[in-house]
């Protein structure tokens, strides 16, 4: 697990959560779920990314708790869930899987969302039947389906062997990262956030992604390295929105068009100019409106047809 090393104030620090569970996933592995907002609210999953955890939606958490049921869960080796031996898009699709599955009733519906490697995990469950008979519609955040070191843009080298073989190294690197200081924050700037990003946005970055233990980020990387998920954008079949920062280095917009390209079901994409890979930290509100704008459409259209069918 990691250190929990988040902001305590300002808009990104974490909100209390309603309830906690504890989710078992298919190979044993052992998940921290936080569940905000009304019970019976309309529902919402967000699926965290690489090296974070439930912390960094706290703003989204924040915004939507007032009239959703926010579901929030830890990858795991990420925030409160333990290490696992097991890290592959297999095991990203069954926690998601096993989060829908205990957090959400029988056939219940959600909005999921899923930022970077959580974009990644919907991608990967795409296929499966427990994601699709809870999953009414989409948002993908910063995220790609295959060639993240190829295309990634955080070596500032012509694209070609050298810049892949560089980026392989920073990425996968097992060095620790060490304290949040003025450094680390410079560097996580520049490697995951626009020019712009106010210096509290980049603090409370810094403090999630710092907490991340070593022996996690580095397994992680190494999916990461060899991702291909091609196969589940398009069996990804329920209405999709797509957000990309144009100064994402991480996952620049040339996998967010291709992904818009191959969903069936694409219904926007949204090109942030000058924002970075860290879009839901960096374009709250317009993150959360993104969510609002699914759950309106989409999940109450549902539960109308559900009501009709019923009577």
């Amino acid at each position: 697990m990691s250190r929990l090393m988040h902001v305590s104030s300002g808009p990104y620090a974490p909100p209390a959560p309603t309830r906690e569970l504890t989710v078992t996933s298919a190979d044993g592995s052992r998940l921290h779920v936080e569940v905000h907002g009304p019970e019976h609210a309309p529902a919402v999953v967000l699926a965290h990314g690489w090296s974070c955890s439930t912390a960094f939606w706290a703003a989204q958490i924040r915004d939507l708790s007032a009239d959703h049921r926010v579901i929030a869960y830890d990858q795991r080796g990420h925030g409160r869930s333990p290490v696992s031996v097991a890290h592959s898009t297999d095991a990203l699709a069954d926690d998601l899987e096993a989060v829908l599955e205990k957090a959400l009733a029988p056939g219940e519906k959600a909005v999921v969302v899923g930022h970077s490697m959580g974009g990644m995990a919907v991608l990967a469950a795409a296929g499966r039947a427990r994601f699709r008979e809870h999953a009414v519609a989409v948002l993908l955040c910063s995220t790609g389906s295959s060639r993240l070191v190829d295309e990634s843009l955080v070596v500032p080298l012509r694209a070609g062997r050298t810049r892949t073989w560089l980026t392989r190294k920073v990425l996968g690197t097992r060095a620790p990262l060490g304290p949040v200081t003025p450094a680390a924050r410079r560097i996580l700037k520049y490697g995951t956030m626009g020019p712009g990003s106010a210096p509290h946005m980049v603090e409370a970055c810094a403090r999630i992604v710092h907490a991340c233990p070593r022996a996690v980020r580095y397994a992680w990387s190494r999916v990461l390295d060899s991702l291909d998920l091609d196969h589940g954008v398009r069996e990804l079949a329920v209405p999709t929105a797509v957000v990309v920062g144009t100064a994402d280095r991480m996952t620049p917009p040339v996998h967010a068009r291709a992904l818009v390209a191959a969903l069936p079901q694409c219904v926007g994409i949204t090109e942030l100019a000058g924002l970075g890979h860290m879009t839901p930290v960096e374009a709250p509100e317009l993150v959360s409106a993104k969510i609002r704008e699914l759950a309106v459409t989409y999940l109450e259209f549902d539960q109308a047809e559900q009501v009709k069918e019923g009577t």
